[in-house]
C-alpha cells in the first residue's frame, strides 16, 4: 500500500479525479444528459434507459467502459491512500470504504455495460448497488477530508517547530 500513500501518487489521483469529473460534465449531452449511475430506483433506471436513443446508449457504453472505469480507480485509490497515510495505525481500517467504493462502482459499471451493449437488461441490482456506492463514496470522501485536515495540521505544526 506504500505506493498509493506517496505524495506524487496522491496528487496524481486527485488531479485525475477532478479531470474525469469535468469530462463527465462535458460528455453528459452525449447520453441525453442522464447517466445511469445516478439512478437507482428500478422504474427511474428503466425510464432513463428507455429514453436513450441507440446512439446515446452506445456513447454511454463507451463512457462507462473507458471513463467510468478510470473514475472509481482514481477517486477510490485517492480516498484509500489518504486514509492509509494519515490515520496512522488506523489507516488500513479507515481505507476500507475507499477500496469498497471502487469495487462497488466497478460492479455497477459492469451491470451498465452489459445492459448498454444490448446483451441483457441487468440493471435491477442497481436498486441496492447504487445506494451502496453512494454511501461508500460519501463515507470515504469524509474520511479523506479528515485525512486532509490531519495533513494540514501536521504541516502547520511542523513549520512552527
Amino acid at each position: 500500500m506504500n505506493l498509493i500513500t506517496r505524495t506524487p501518487v496522491l496528487w496524481t489521483l486527485f488531479v485525475l479525479t477532478v479531470v474525469i469529473t469535468a469530462a463527465f460534465l462535458a460528455l453528459a449531452p452525449a447520453v441525453g444528459g442522464q447517466f445511469l449511475d445516478m439512478t437507482s430506483a428500478p422504474a427511474d433506471t428503466r425510464a432513463a434507459y428507455d429514453a436513450m436513443s441507440p446512439g446515446q446508449r452506445t456513447a454511454h457504453f463507451w463512457i462507462t467502459v473507458l471513463l467510468d472505469t478510470a473514475y472509481p480507480l482514481s477517486f477510490g485509490l485517492f480516498f484509500a491512500g489518504m486514509a492509509w497515510r494519515f490515520f496512522g495505525k488506523w489507516g488500513p481500517l479507515a481505507a476500507i470504504p475507499g477500496f469498497a467504493v471502487l469495487i462497488v462502482d466497478l460492479t455497477e459499471n459492469t451491470l451498465q455495460a452489459i445492459t448498454l451493449s444490448g446483451a441483457a437488461y441487468v440493471l435491477e441490482p442497481k436498486a441496492w448497488v447504487t445506494p451502496l456506492k453512494m454511501n461508500l463514496f460519501w463515507a470515504a470522501a469524509l474520511i479523506a477530508l479528515v485525512a486532509a485536515g490531519i495533513a494540514l495540521y501536521r504541516l502547520v505544526a511542523k513549520k512552527r517547530t
